[in-house]
């Protein structure tokens, strides 16, 4: 990756992996900050450049791709997930190690999730409370934040933590929960439910702008909603609101039967967010408080 000569005169930031909520925050700020992309794909670019950013072409699996990235931008936005396998979160890695050799950046905002903290019991918590992560994919999770955590620390930049639970958004690919609903996947029955988070993609964006400007140094913030359902209230009220049947209850035994692993492990655990840091501190008025709104909306 060339990076353009010089630096730029307006506050920039490096949106790294612009899929859909990088798009949004696009939408945003356009006009008000210069935004460079980062994608590995160059199929991604001319659509990136419509959108109103700076395309550039890097791979966070490969190091060499990134050098001269750190020199680019005042605030990082890291969207990217981690890879697929192993315990640590190399993309993060090579990511720090460029922003470190750069010296420039200042802020950084990075979309976590709330699968650090395993199953909570239907508990509802701050974000004090300690990670306890159940799967690979979460363990990755907690590398990268710890990862960041160091990187902001040592080089005096200011972190900021988002842990998002599931997002939706009729316009964003699989984020309604009618595809579902329609495939007639069955839910948990009421004993054995499990409390889920949610957060309108919309809104999102939103909380990913808030951090950049007003997050503080090394700071979790929990980016949910004031939604209190279970997993089976959630597909039953939107099904209500779809005019759809409402999925069909199962105990627990018959799902491990019949759900695939995956969806198994979002069944397997429960916890309600506490989300009066997003409100308080970096000040974000929710458009949609419940995903009632947000599907009403719809």
């Amino acid at each position: 990756m060339t990076p353009p000569p010089g630096r730029f005169k307006r506050p920039t930031l490096l949106i790294v992996g612009c899929g859909d909520i990088g798009l949004r925050v696009l939408k945003l700020l356009r006009g008000r900050v210069r935004v460079l992309a980062l994608s590995s794909s160059p199929e991604r670019l001319a659509a990136l450049r419509a959108a109103g950013a700076v395309p550039l072409l890097g791979n966070l699996d490969d190091a060499a791709t990134l050098a001269g990235l750190g020199a680019l931008a005042d605030s990082v936005l890291h969207l990217a997930p981690p890879p697929g396998e192993g315990e640590q979160d190399l993309r993060t890695r090579h990511l720090v190690r460029a922003l470190e050799r750069g010296g420039r950046t200042r802020t950084l905002v990075y979309a976590s999730t709330s699968g650090v903290y395993g199953d909570c019991g239907g508990a509802r918590f701050d974000e004090t409370r300690a990670v306890h992560p159940a799967s690979v994919r979460a363990r990755r999770r907690v590398d990268a934040e710890a990862t960041l955590r160091a990187f902001g620390r040592r080089a005096g930049v200011r972190v900021t933590l988002l842990r998002i639970p599931g997002i939706y958004a009729t316009d964003r690919v699989g984020g309604h929960p009618r595809e579902r609903l329609l495939r007639g996947t069955p839910v948990l029955r009421p004993e054995d439910d499990v409390y889920t988070n949610h957060i309108h993609a919309d809104d999102l964006a939103r909380a990913c702008v808030m951090a950049l400007f007003r997050g503080l140094p090394q700071r979790v913030v929990h980016a949910s909603d004031d939604t209190e359902l279970t997993m089976g209230g959630y597909f039953e009220l939107a099904a209500d609101l779809c005019g759809l049947p409402r999925p069909p209850r199962i105990s627990r035994d018959e799902a491990t039967e019949r759900l695939p692993p995956l969806l198994l492990s979002f069944m397997s655990e429960s916890r309600r967010l506490d989300n009066r840091r997003l409100k308080r501190e970096l000040r974000l008025r929710l458009r949609y408080p419940t995903v009632r709104e947000g599907l009403t909306a719809a």
